[in-house]
């Protein structure tokens, strides 16, 4: 029962903690770009975590995230007519949600077929994509689960331009967002794919995989 106790009031510390450095970093936003106005404390809280309560850090990683927003969603969303050629593809599919309440998202890698100049389009499909699962969250959750079937990928799959953007934009711009990502049916090939790519994964995120 003590340890309970302690146990719920480091809780309460902790929550309380967060709570007055989301309002600290709220201020220190608004003056760089007040359209954080606009954004709820969960999403700051979120960045907070992402870089371990460090509030500088946390901004800077906000504001990168604003900027990208009205670059790369100017109407706020990002149309299906935006991104015919990866919808084309099927490679991914919302499977309901998991134990924990988490959606739950599958995706095909030996569907995903790189074609000419299509980076901008692969960008605007994983904005697209994480847009959309966010929107699906249900109430209280913040967090989706994340599956890779690598069941037949082979090099004509292989996109580490592609692969390093996606993780980019998960990174920085939803950070918070996966609670687990779990890779299977993997061929031995796309381990050399995954070598490259792993280095530029971050502490947190590699916890997830």
């Amino acid at each position: 029962m003590e340890f309970n106790n302690a146990e719920r009031a480091n809780g309460e510390e902790t929550n309380q903690i967060e709570q007055n450095k989301v309002r600290i970093m709220r201020a220190h936003v608004e003056r760089e770009d007040p359209s954080v106005k606009d954004v709820d404390d969960l999403m700051i809280r979120r960045f907070l975590r992402a870089r371990e309560l460090d509030i500088e850090k946390a901004s800077a990683l906000l504001l990168k995230y604003l900027s990208w927003r009205r670059s790369s969603l100017p109407n706020g969303f990002i149309s299906p007519s935006e991104i015919p050629n990866e919808l084309a593809q099927n490679k991914l599919f919302m499977q309901g949600v998991d134990k924990k309440n988490h959606p739950i998202v599958v995706v095909f890698g030996a569907k995903h077929k790189p074609y000419k100049g299509h980076m901008e389009e692969f960008k605007r499909f994983v904005a697209f994509t994480l847009e959309r699962i966010c929107e699906r969250m249900p109430p209280g959750q913040e967090k989706f689960v994340a599956i890779a079937d690598i069941e037949g990928w082979g090099y004509t799959n292989s996109d580490i331009r592609g692969y390093l953007a996606a993780l980019s934009i998960l990174q920085d711009c939803y950070p918070e967002r996966l609670a687990k990502l779990f890779i299977v049916h993997v061929p031995y090939i796309f381990m050399t794919a995954w070598k490259v790519v792993y280095p530029f994964i971050d502490s947190k995120t590699r916890k997830k995989v």
